[in-house]
Formats: C-alpha cells, structure tokens, sequence
C-alpha cells in the first residue's frame, strides 16, 4: 500500500489538535492577581507531566507566587520552536531534544529523569536491524525517536542511507505502524503500547539500555533564553517548584502515578506502566549530579552522538546551556 504523508499530516493534525483542546489548563485556578502567569509545555506522558500534576495537587505554583497555563505538545522540538517565539517560558524536551539547547535554542533548567522509553520497533518477521536495510522505517525527526534509529543503525554497521526513512510525527506514526504501511520506527512508550493494541506481536530490536554504555539519556525540562536571561525571578520561582515536586514524585511514586493519570485523564495503569519507562532521581543525587560534574558529563556525552549525527557542527560547553547554579540556588 502506498503511504501517503500528506493524509497522516491531516490526522496527526487533527489529533494533536483534539487532544490539545481537552488537556490545556491552567495550573491554579483563583491565583493571586499579583501571581506571575507561566505558559509551561509538556508532553502527554508520564515523565513530560508528572511534575506539572504534583506541582497543581500540592498548590506548589501559589506558593512560589505563579499561575501556570499547561500547553500539551507531541514532541520537544515543536516546544522549543514555542520558546522561541515567545508562546511558551518553559517546556520539557527529551534525550534526541538535547541538540536544540546545545545550538543554543533554549536553556536547561532542570534534568528531570533518565529515560528508557525509546524502541527501534518492527513488525512481526522482522528479527534484526540488520533486516531493515532498505525498508520503509518512520521517525520523528530530531527526538528521541531519531535518536533511537540512529544509534542502533550505527550499532548494526549501517546509517539512514541505508533505510527508507518516512519523517512522521507521532499519531500519524501509531497510524502507519499500526495499518504496517511501515516497515519499522524509532519511536516511544506510552506510544508504543498503543500500537501494541493493533500489534501486539511487534518486535522490539533495540532499547536505550542497549547504550548505556556509551550515551545517558536524560530528559529536561527547558526555558526560553530571554525567561532565564531578562525573568530571573521568574525562572527562579519556576526551578524552585520543579525542585519540590522532583522530590515529592521522588517520594511519593504511586501518588504521582494517581495525580498523572488524573491529569492526563488516563487510566492509573497505563501511567504506572510509562513510569516504569523512567528513572526518577532524588533532589539530592541531581544536585550532586550537577556540582561534580556528572550532568556536564551526560550532556557531553550526548553531544558526541549529535555531531556523529550530523546535529551539530561542533561541540558547545554544557555549562553555556544548563543553568546549574540557577538550579541548585533555587533551593536555598
């Protein structure tokens, strides 16, 4: 059958659209007037929310004297392209994200988790990577997804050129999977147990444990250059609820898996399901982390596989970008 990108456009589109409509919100309703409005990003998983519902149930945006306006997106990037123009002050990016801040287009605030929700999966009869040379492999470019791709095609002795690949984004990706107008994708739970329900005897053929060794995975939340360098007060208030809530989901891990889902307006168990896709890292491990040097580290390392990929040109100080006195200051 053949795919047609423009009619998977139109129904990722109208998805993200529908699904845009009915989880935008505001953080805190009946602020104080005096409160500083923030318009936060997010994606409709559990590692790209659960702060955002910790942060509404434990009234941590009143406290720190904001009001927060939700925006759901489909990926980092297009929340990066929102900081940009000013729609959005801060959002969350995952791992194959991390080259737009590295270029320069936003800031990290804070490292949120480390995450392993990223498959290279194919359909049933495909057992290798080796198996898709030359077949039709989807991705959404320039997220974790790509990442994914990339680094198990590398692994495998090949690259893109070797494969067929159909940019896409996410729904319209579970709707090409799921119909096998693809061969293949690098791409993500919770969105892959979606396709698992017209699939189920898909092939995973490669997970981001399988890099460990080489490449960390974490994923952020992130700023707009001009919030964290003409707002500090703003971005102050903002990394402080951040800091609170990382600890309270640190804590409270089935409690937030109930706040997600209720946010998220999914059921309990399939949020507890992705959250086992993540590791969740105490207030105190990130501002070790970030005061010896580790996160620098895992930055770097990233930056390594991006200008392999051909992301970035040349490599950029983890430090320009990551605003880790910003993060460790908002403690105190």
């Amino acid at each position: 059958m053949k795919l047609s990108r423009r009619s998977f456009g139109f129904a990722a589109a109208a998805l993200v659209l529908s699904v845009g409509l009915g989880a935008c919100s505001s953080g805190e309703e009946g602020g104080d007037d005096a409160a500083t409005k923030v318009n936060f990003g997010y994606i409709a998983d559990y590692n790209g929310a659960s702060l955002l519902a910790v942060a509404d149930d434990q009234g941590l945006w009143k406290k720190h004297g904001l009001t927060a306006e939700k925006k759901v997106f489909t990926n980092g990037p297009l929340q990066i392209q929102a900081l940009g123009t000013g729609d959005l002050d801060f959002g969350y990016i995952g791992p194959g994200a991390m080259w737009l801040p590295a270029t320069g287009k936003a800031k990290i605030v804070a490292v949120n988790s480390l995450g392993n929700a990223d498959r290279v999966i194919a359909q049933p009869g495909i057992t290798s990577i080796e198996q898709l040379k030359g077949k039709k492999v989807a991705v959404p470019e320039g997220t974790s997804g790509d990442m994914i791709l990339t680094l198990a095609l590398q692994k495998a002795g090949l690259d893109k050129k070797d494969v067929e690949v159909v940019p896409l984004e996410a729904a319209a990706i579970v709707s090409a999977f799921s119909s096998k107008q693809v061969d293949a994708a690098g791409f993500w739970y919770p969105g892959i147990a979606t396709i698992k329900q017209q699939v189920p005897d898909l092939v995973e053929l490669a997970k981001n444990e399988d890099f460990s060794d080489t490449v960390s995975f974490p994923t952020a939340f992130v700023a707009g250059n001009d919030v964290v360098d003409k707002e500090k007060n703003k971005a102050e208030k903002v990394t402080a609820v951040l800091r609170e809530a990382i600890q309270y989901r640190y804590d409270n891990p089935d409690k937030t898996v109930e706040l997600t889902a209720k946010l998220l307006k999914m059921p309990a168990e399939q949020v507890k399901a992705d959250s086992e896709n993540s590791q969740a890292l105490p207030l105190s491990d990130l501002d070790k982390y970030t005061t010896d040097g580790t996160i620098v580290k895992w930055l770097n390392g990233m930056n390594d596989y991006f200008l392999g990929a051909g992301k970035i040109t040349e490599k950029t100080d983890p430090a320009t970008y990551y605003t880790g006195d910003l993060f460790t200051s908002a403690g105190k």
